[in-house]
């Protein structure tokens, strides 16, 4: 019997189980409506700490784990554009991510999660933070998030990715 390589799934349903789990955690789920929320869809590490009401290294370890699974990137914005008193790091989406996240149907709740985005009190210091200029998504990630309704094809061609059938979307996990 082969060995399987430490890391290594033996169904593609640990994967989903895993999945199902970071969605579940705590900070995660709210690091994850924070971004779907958020005006750019990428907000900075301050606006993050302070929408999920978490410390900013806590806010980085989920990070890591959402980012160990293919989820969210990190973007940064080019020195020539960076400006002093402002982030020039901020967290949003890959395209696995949002095939994923339309896939459990989070995407859904993007005009819900804007509004409370908009409705909630901000200090100055995230005030400053949501005006300051960002890096550009990726333009599959871009047309993902902005789309009204989605199914899976209309999310795989949003993204540029070939998915004929529902077998290459399990390929996901």
């Amino acid at each position: 019997m082969d060995e399987i390589p430490p890391g290594e799934h033996l169904s593609p349903f640990e994967t989903q189980r895993e999945l199902h789990a970071a969605f579940a955690q705590e900070t995660r789920h709210r690091i994850i409506q924070t971004v779907l929320g958020h005006p750019e869809h990428l907000p900075s590490l301050a606006e993050l700490a302070y929408y999920c009401q978490k410390s900013e290294s806590a806010v980085i370890d989920q990070l890591g784990e959402l980012s160990e699974l293919g989820l969210i990137e990190r973007y940064e914005l080019g020195e020539s554009q960076q400006q002093r008193d402002l982030p020039g790091t901020f967290y949003g989406f890959t395209e696995r991510g949002v095939l994923i996240l339309d896939r459990f149907e989070y995407l859904r709740g993007r005009p819900m999660l804007a509004a409370v985005h908009e409705q909630t009190a901000k200090t100055e210091r995230i005030r400053r933070h949501e005006a300051a200029p960002r890096p550009a998504l990726p333009d599959a990630v871009t047309a993902a998030l902005e789309a009204e309704h989605t199914d899976e094809n209309e999310m795989a061609a949003a993204v540029g990715t070939a998915m004929e059938d529902a077998d290459s979307f399990r390929e996901l996990f």
